[in-house]
C-alpha cells in the first residue's frame, strides 16, 4: 500500500518536511516513489506548497495520507473540485 506522509528534512530543532509518496513499508526517510510538495512549520505562520494535481492523481490511484498530510491536503484545497 502506498502512503502520503512527510519526510523529516532539515536540522536538529529546526525540522522541515517535504510531503512524499512511499510505500507504508519503508522508514520515514527511505526512499519515496514522488514528491508532492513540503510544509515548514518553523516559519510563522507555517508555510506549505502542495502539487494539487499530483496529489489528486495519488490519492485518485489508492495511497491513503497520513493525518498531518490530510489536514495540509484540506487546506490547500486538494478535495476541492
Amino acid at each position: 500500500m502506498v502512503r502520503i506522509r512527510l519526510k523529516k528534512m532539515g536540522a536538529k530543532k529546526n525540522p522541515f518536511y517535504r510531503i512524499v509518496a512511499a510505500p507504508s513499508r519503508t522508514p520515514r526517510d527511505g526512499k519515496a516513489i514522488a514528491e508532492l510538495g513540503y510544509y515548514d512549520p518553523a516559519k510563522q505562520p507555517a508555510v506549505y506548497k502542495v502539487n494539487v494535481e499530483e496529489a489528486r492523481k495519488w490519492l485518485k490511484n489508492g495511497a491513503q495520507p497520513s493525518e498531518t498530510v490530510l489536514s495540509l491536503f484540506k487546506k490547500s484545497g486538494v478535495f476541492e473540485e
